[in-house]
Formats: C-alpha cells, sequence, structure tokens
C-alpha cells in the first residue's frame, strides 16, 4: 500500500506491492500459501485468480482474506494476462498457488528490485525435496536455458521458476501470447529481448502439500517446450530460422544438380530434364526462404523498438522511494 514519510521534510512515496497467484484446484494449499505471503508482506494486496477450479478454492482463498478474481479461459497464460491487465501496483509478486514457493524470500526479492532498480527477479529453486521438481522439467529447464543462452548471449538458472517479482513497466509493457504453463518462457524471453535489469535470488523450493497434485505433465509439457524451442528461434531470430532452411534447400538442390552438371560438360545435354526442373524449383525456394528470414527480421526490430517505447512510458522501480 501506499504511504508516506514526512519525518526528514518532503513526503517520502513507498511502492504499493501486489502479490498475484494463479490457482487452479489448489484447495489443500491456498490458504497456507496466503497466509504465508501475508504474514512476511502485511501491507501488500494479496490475490488470486482462480481459473475454473471444482473444489472449494475460491471460498477457502477468500476465507484466508484473498482478494479472488475469476479467470474462465483456461490455461496460465491467460490467467497472468488477466492478471497484468487487471492489477494496478508499483510491484508484483507472482508464485503459485501450490505452497512450493518460498514466501519468506519476497521481501529480499523486493529489496533486490528496489537496490538495483531491476525490472524483474527470479527466484530460482533450490529444491528441498527431491520429488518437488522433476527429472523431465530439468531438462525441459536445462534445454531452454540454453537455448536462451544462444539467442540472446545470456540467460537465467531457471528459466521456468514460477516465482517471479516484476516491476510496473515490465507488467504493462509485456503483451501475453501464451496461454500455458509456456508462460514462464515468454516473460523470460521479453526480460532479454528488451534487455531489461534482471537478477536472480535463490529460494527453496518444496513438495506440495499431502492431497494437493502438481497440474504439469511431463510428456504433455515436454512437447510444449520443444514447441517453444522452435518458436523461438522463428521468431527471435527469423534470419538464423529461415536462414537454416534455405541452406538445406540449396545442399539438396547442389546435390542434385552435381550428376546434371558432370552430363552436361561431357555431352552438352541434359537428359534428366525433370531433375533439373525441380532443382530449379529448390534453389527458388531457398532464395525465398532466405529473402523471408531477412523481411521478418527488420519486423522483428521494429516490434522490439515498440516494445522498448511502451517499456520506457513507465518509471523505473526506484522511482518511487525517491522524494516528491
Amino acid at each position: 500500500m501506499m504511504g508516506e514519510s514526512v519525518e526528514n521534510g518532503p513526503a517520502m512515496a513507498t511502492p504499493r506491492v501486489a502479490v498475484i497467484l494463479p490457482c487452479y484446484n489448489e484447495a489443500e494449499a491456498i490458504v497456507q500459501t496466503v497466509e504465508d505471503f501475508r504474514r512476511v508482506l502485511p501491507a501488500a494486496d494479496i490475490y488470486v485468480f482462480d481459473n475454473n477450479s471444482i473444489d472449494a478454492s475460491r471460498d477457502l482463498a477468500a476465507g484466508a482474506g484473498a482478494i479472488v478474481r475469476r479467470v474462465s479461459q483456461q490455461g496460465k497464460g491467460h490467467v497472468v494476462r488477466r492478471m497484468f491487465a487487471d492489477i494496478d501496483a508499483d510491484i508484483y509478486v507472482m508464485a503459485d498457488g501450490d505452497a512450493t514457493y518460498e514466501a519468506a524470500a519476497a521481501p529480499a526479492m523486493i529489496g533486490a528490485m528496489l537496490a538495483d532498480n531491476l525490472d524483474m527477479v527470479v527466484g530460482c529453486r533450490r529444491d528441498a525435496v527431491e520429488a518437488a521438481y522433476r527429472r523431465g522439467h530439468r531438462f525441459g529447464n536445462w534445454a531452454l536455458t540454453t537455448l536462451l543462452k544462444q539467442l540472446f548471449g545470456r540467460s537465467f538458472t531457471d528459466i521456468l521458476s514460477g516465482y517471479r517479482v516484476f516491476s510496473r513497466r515490465f507488467v504493462k509493457s509485456f503483451p501475453v501470447l501464451s496461454a500455458g504453463f509456456e508462460i514462464e518462457t515468454e516473460i523470460s524471453v521479453h526480460a532479454l529481448e528488451l534487455a531489461m535489469p534482471v537478477a536472480e535470488v535463490v529460494t527453496a523450493y518444496g513438495a506440495r502439500p499431502e492431497g494437493s497434485v502438481s497440474k504439469l505433465s511431463t510428456y504433455r509439457d515436454g512437447f510444449r517446450i520443444l514447441r517453444t524451442i522452435i518458436t523461438l528461434y522463428r521468431i527471435e531470430r527469423p534470419v538464423l530460422f529461415f536462414g537454416l532452411i534455405a541452406a538445406a534447400l540449396a545442399l539438396l538442390g547442389l546435390v542434385l544438380a552435381a550428376p546434371l552438371i558432370v552430363t552436361y560438360m561431357h555431352t552438352g545435354l541434359v537428359p534428366r530434364f525433370p531433375t533439373a526442373i525441380l532443382v530449379t524449383g529448390l534453389m527458388i525456394l531457398a532464395t525465398l526462404s532466405a529473402m523471408c528470414g531477412l523481411i521478418l527480421d527488420t519486423v522483428v526490430r521494429g516490434r522490439r523498438e515498440v516494445r522498448r517505447l511502451a517499456y520506457l512510458a513507465f518509471r523505473a522501480p526506484a522511482d518511487f522511494a525517491r522524494r516528491d
């Protein structure tokens, strides 16, 4: 909440903090989650965005003192889109409603943001229980981390963490496009794409309370990770993506053309005319693919400039600690 200090002259504003918690069938954990964040951030507004839960999650969250909102479109990406659009705050603390993230780390994450004027602080998970962080998710995390480092020259230790602190200018400049659990990847790409100042804080990561069940599927979400990797290459590095396609088509065309060239040099004839037509088509496609990459690269640069301008339209986090 907003407050003022008048001890040394002009008033000093304190940032409004909102804790935003996506929730889907978390009746066994949502009360503990709300209470944990209320204990460490007593002045913050705590919001629970329920995503069509069929258990008592909504009533339990409201009973614990949270402000409950409902999102009818199924999927964590849809929930994050509504949270970022509807909530007005200066600092946003996002975590899952399953009581696995360390609420006690939130003040330190907020402090790091204000001290260094950051736009995002990621809570890197240090699992206290081996079963809390499944092997398939570890591999997906490693794959995405490696990919983003290749694309942007830097990355995060825990790219799939759902525990993050955001500045207002991050939230209000982020056009959420994802529908499901790939939202964490999109969030990380947004920060890297605009070269935002970010940091990581190591936090404990525990197992779910007894009776609580994970909504993640190793194979389904693994496929989503693979699809996200391909999409990232296509959207963020079109020259590389379409250039690889162009190179493959051109190489195939040259392999097929080699015997034709040898025959033509010896006889002056092109006996396999259909193959010559195929080679011509492959080279045309290779050229078109390369040109698509160059054109889309210009579009990507323009889109990045628009995002940057939207980002710069809001105050930096540390501005809230300055005297009015």
